[in-house]
């Protein structure tokens, strides 16, 4: 007797026709016609059954804060940064945690399960760690959440800025982060590089860092990033956000960049929607697109994870908690339209960001973690195409979200019809160029 079956369910590595059986919040059997007796059934009918999306990069203490004090007139980076220095010093725990956990509902709705997210620790009264930590403890049963502190105004730059990230450290924040582009010379920046990644040795902690977030082809603090994590020994734990300056560099350093990037075992998280939107704005035409060499990287063998960054926030007005979308994104603005591209751009929203978190039980194999969704698509590729409705999300076994299939009636002269979307999936090709 299992807790529960899917049927019928066709899965993102090609295989249809599947049943997955659950017992005790682990997946017990994923194979063809299991027959046995559970207490629920879901018949997935031939649609995606999906690990969860995760999202390895956000800010949920700026989440759902849009228009607080004002709003981004200009839509820039440097305007973004600005407007939360005004509205930091207003932000109190209750309405942080208000906030966050909205989001966290949200997430939950679109099947996002977990999530890595950069906590402003430049205020010295660390509200924002006060908050996310409470926001991490309830939120547990239904979603892993994971805190980086994150000097946003500066390591060197912002006086008490050292202090307060150790204190946030002390506090229970999980990773170490830091913005090495913003600090007040390359120089600086360097220096907060290597000190946040010995803090990181130091305390065996993983370190994400916002490096690059620069259209400046000579900001190239993940060079640095990349020899600190050698020399501490740090491979597998370090990441690398945004890396938007690469977009811009010459392609002889870059043939140079990659190779070391790799050496050091680093994981990329470009993020699409924000890169592309905030980037280029002091181009007139043409215009750079932003996001880094996605390809490229992803080719040389480099993890690569797309994250959402911003909802509704001071530096992005948009936003729905749907890493679809973000796939959807960056599969249009890095060109990566051939069928393995696409589906690689699943990959960076699922089991890719899932690494860079070195989330335990994760994917749909026996033994792991029963979390999964229902997905009103036929394939990966079909998923992101439709940004595909959710139909159930699962954790541990236990149903946290349901809803009907979306569909349309038509009423034609002559002819009704019910229109789904998702039935217009190619047959042909499926699974090849």
């Amino acid at each position: 007797m299992f807790d529960l079956i899917v049927t019928n369910a066709n899965l993102p590595d090609g295989r249809t026709g599947i049943d997955i059986a659950v017992r005790d919040g682990r997946i017990a059997a994923v194979e063809r016609g299991i027959g046995a007796e559970a207490a629920e059934t879901i018949d997935a009918s031939n649609r995606l059954i999906s690990p969860p999306f995760v999202d390895p990069h956000f800010h949920m203490d700026a989440t759902l804060s849009l228009g607080l004090p004002r709003m981004n007139q200009s839509g820039t980076l440097l305007e973004g940064i600005a407007l939360w220095g005004e509205l930091k010093p207003l932000l109190t725990r209750g309405a942080l945690v208000e906030r966050a956990l909205c989001y966290c509902d949200l997430a939950v709705a679109q099947g996002l399960l977990a999530i890595r997210s950069h906590v402003d620790v430049s205020d010295p009264r660390l509200v924002t760690v006060e908050a996310l930590l409470e926001v991490r403890d309830r939120v547990k049963p239904y979603l892993d959440l994971q805190l980086v502190a994150f000097p946003q105004d500066g390591y060197l730059r912002a006086p008490g800025a050292a202090d307060a990230l150790a204190r946030a450290l002390d506090m229970g924040v999980d990773i170490v982060g830091g913005i090495p582009h913003f600090e007040r010379t390359m120089t600086e920046g360097a220096a907060s590089v290597a000190a946040l990644c010995r803090i990181a040795a130091e305390r065996g902690l993983p370190v994400d860092m916002h490096c690059d977030e620069s259209d400046d082809p000579l900001s190239r603090h993940v060079e640095t990033l990349a020899a600190e994590t050698i020399r501490h020994g740090l491979q597998g734990r370090v990441a690398g956000s945004h890396l938007t300056s690469m977009h811009s560099m010459d392609n002889y350093y870059v043939s140079k960049l990659i190779p070391l990037i790799y050496e050091a075992g680093m994981h990329v998280i470009p993020n699409p929607l924000i890169n592309i939107t905030l980037q280029g704005r002091h181009d007139s035409y043409p215009r750079r697109r932003g996001m880094t060499r996605v390809p490229e990287l992803m080719a040389a063998g480099i993890n690569v994870a797309f994250g959402h960054d911003c909802v509704m926030d001071p530096w992005y007005a948009l936003g729905s908690g749907d890493m679809l979308e973000v796939a959807h994104m960056a599969i249009h603005v890095g060109q990566m339209t051939s069928r393995e591209a696409m589906r690689a751009c699943f990959d960076a929203v699922t089991v890719n960001s899932a690494r860079v978190m070195g989330l335990d039980g994760y994917g749909l194999a026996v033994g792991n973690h029963a979390d999964f969704l229902v997905l009103q698509a036929a394939d990966p590729i079909e998923a992101i195409r439709l940004k595909a409705h959710r139909l159930a999300v699962v954790r541990r076994g236990r149903i946290l979200a349901r809803s009907e299939p979306r569909v349309s009636r038509l009423f034609l002269d002559g002819r009704d019809a019910i229109v789904d979307a998702a039935a217009y999936a190619p047959q042909a090709g499926r699974d090849s160029d």
